[in-house]
């Protein structure tokens, strides 16, 4: 029998592709005798046939990058990639900021620093994105007056 159809064989019978079957070149002579299926069985059980160990990719080299970049490496402009947009989109920096002001609206409020109508009148300010930071909103408030 020929040795590709030996490892085809092989292959189908240990449930792997047929490049991890592994033949014992030095028994040349039990394979070209071997003329059934159950001849190349016996060759698997006899070790002439082998099952090669599975390849895995190794995650050494990710580890050592995911080490590097917890020390701030590898972040430079180069290695940038996407908009500034896509690494952070406008809407989540919309979002960060204005949970941020409203919740120093109500803490403000519930702290009885300013009343509820202030409180309306800085909430649409804050809306309509005349107030652009925590900052800005103390400043405007002690202008105001009412801090």
């Amino acid at each position: 029998m020929k040795v590709d159809t030996i490892k085809r064989i092989s292959a189908e019978k240990l449930k792997i592709g047929t490049s991890r079957v592994w033949i014992d070149m030095n028994s040349v002579d039990q394979l070209t005798e071997a003329a059934t299926r159950l001849d190349v069985y016996s060759l698997i059980r006899r070790h002439v046939i082998q099952e090669k160990p599975k390849k895995g990719n190794s995650n050494a080299r990710h580890k050592k990058r995911v080490v590097q970049r917890s020390k701030d490496r590898r972040r430079g402009e180069g290695s940038v990639r996407g908009t500034r947009n896509a690494r952070f989109p406008r809407k989540e920096r919309w979002i960060k900021t204005i949970r941020a002001l409203r919740n120093e609206l109500t803490l403000l409020k519930e702290a009885k620093r300013i009343d509820a109508k202030t409180y309306r009148q800085y909430y649409r300010m804050i809306k309509g994105g005349s107030i652009k930071s925590r900052a800005q909103l103390r400043m405007h408030l002690k202008l105001e007056g009412g801090n």
